[in-house]
């Protein structure tokens, strides 16, 4: 009996990229032979209120950032410009803004980082937080996207009651989608994200938290409302049962809604994405839910797995349909790619456990986030764990950027390039909506 063939080898980055054709990759390759195009400027990490004179950079500041992006011939398409909602036929002279949204593309560090500080965001960033400024985003294009997302929410859907419209307003959500996806050809593409978005706030909040949530009975609710991000297919006796349940609340309503619209202008691959992602994110309000039933606080390790999936990783995993290109399967799935899109959700989640500290302790009852587990577990004063909590999520900013200019040096596909770029954009637009949201969040005296 002849031997077995040997097992072939696992396949890496570039196994992967070769699917696309050796002349591709070497053509990408060849576009980002030097490191520091794929760079851009430099993070800013606030000095604390208290210091008189800033601190000397720490060697960890250094570390590459995935903005900047390939240059050079037929490379334009893979960069980031601030776009306004209708762009005319022709190309005429850049505007003033969009002049200076294209010399932070591609200027020097210091440039880019003038270029984000020349007109101060509203509100107070965390001092001592790792961050990178933005540009305030397109204003017409904020107010496009608000019009539009709180017209779907009142007639479309029915999200919320007369009462709940001061809250609904003060979330900005249009400021943050803007914010969030700067490579959005239009406005209708920024909608997508912003309906989905909106719908996962409202399951959050009617089902969960704020607004009549409880731990008890989650799963069935959840469950239900997972069916309309991925259908239920059964009998036909059943069937329109089922279809009619889609309309009895507001966040399935909004789900399904939301929902509809994505898959119409996605890949049944970027849709399918979407909804692990969205598994995932139930998956984590099931284990926080299991925690306030029993009434305990887990461990530091237990309470940062769950945040790696109750988390806002369904938000930029979608950044490539939001930019009207896609991501291919393959390279998606990379393991290195996931890791790369897990810090970044686990990052940003942080940024919110941060920003959210003086809110959630003015709510009734106690809410788990990273500076209330860190006290508890470990002992710490609500001070001493606030600022450990910091260091944490500088841990895994670093830890992102590391990884994700590791991957697009393995694997310098253009879609990679760009996804990567992207979801470096949104880390960067979610700590902007945060910090300037002040309707919502305010800091602790602890400085």
């Amino acid at each position: 009996m002849p031997a077995p063939d040997p097992a072939p080898p696992k396949s890496g980055p570039p196994d992967a990229a070769s699917h696309f054709g050796a002349r591709l990759l070497a053509d990408a390759a060849a576009r980002v032979h030097d490191m520091a195009a794929l760079t851009g400027g430099p993070p800013r990490t606030p000095e604390p209120a208290h210091a008189p004179t800033s601190p000397a950079p720490s060697p960890v500041e250094a570390r590459p950032r995935v903005l900047g992006g390939p240059t050079g011939l037929g490379t334009e398409g893979l960069r980031l410009h601030l776009r306004t909602p209708e762009p005319p036929p022709t190309v005429p002279g850049p505007s003033p803004e969009a002049a200076d949204a294209d010399t932070a593309d591609t200027a020097d560090t210091a440039d880019t980082a003038e270029t984000a500080e020349t007109a101060p965001a509203e509100g107070r960033p965390i001092p001592g937080l790792y961050f990178h400024p933005i540009p305030e985003p397109d204003p017409a294009r904020v107010d496009e996207v608000s019009r539009r997302i709180k017209a779907w929410a009142l007639d479309e859907v029915s999200l919320y009651p007369e009462d709940w419209e001061e809250q609904f307003d003060g979330f900005s959500v249009g400021r943050y989608m803007v914010a969030c996806h700067p490579d959005a050809p239009t406005v209708d593409h920024l909608m997508l994200a912003t309906r989905l978005m909106v719908a996962e706030n409202a399951v959050d909040d009617c089902y969960c938290e704020d607004h009549g949530g409880s731990p008890f009975g989650l799963g069935s609710r959840l469950l239900l409302a997972h069916t309309a991000l991925d259908p239920l297919h059964t009998t036909r006796e059943y069937q329109p049962q089922w279809a009619e349940s889609l309309h009895a609340d507001a966040p399935r309503r909004a789900y399904r809604s939301a929902m509809e619209y994505f898959v119409r202008a996605s890949s049944p691959s970027q849709a399918d994405r979407y909804r692990h992602d969205m598994g995932r994110l139930h998956l984590g309000y099931l284990a926080e839910a299991a925690w306030a039933q029993e009434d305990v606080v887990p461990e530091v390790y237990e309470y940062l797995a769950m945040r790696q999936f109750n988390n806002f990783r369904p938000c930029p995993t979608i950044t490539d349909t939001v930019g009207g290109y896609e991501l291919p399967a393959d390279l998606h799935a990379l393991p290195t790619m996931q890791k790369v899109i897990a810090l970044a959700g686990n990052a940003t989640t942080i940024v919110n456990d941060l920003y959210s500290y003086m809110k959630e302790l003015a709510a009734p009852g106690r809410h788990l986030n990273l500076p209330v587990v860190i006290g508890e577990r470990e002992g710490l004063s609500e001070r001493d764990a606030y600022l450990k909590s910091v260091e944490v999520h500088n841990e895994l900013m670093h830890d992102f950027e590391t990884e994700a200019a590791a991957l697009a040096a393995a694997c310098p596909v253009p879609s990679v390039l760009r996804f990567l770029r992207g979801v470096a954009a949104w880390v960067d637009g979610n700590h902007y909506w945060h910090q300037t949201n002040t309707y919502r969040y305010s800091l602790p005296d602890f400085w």
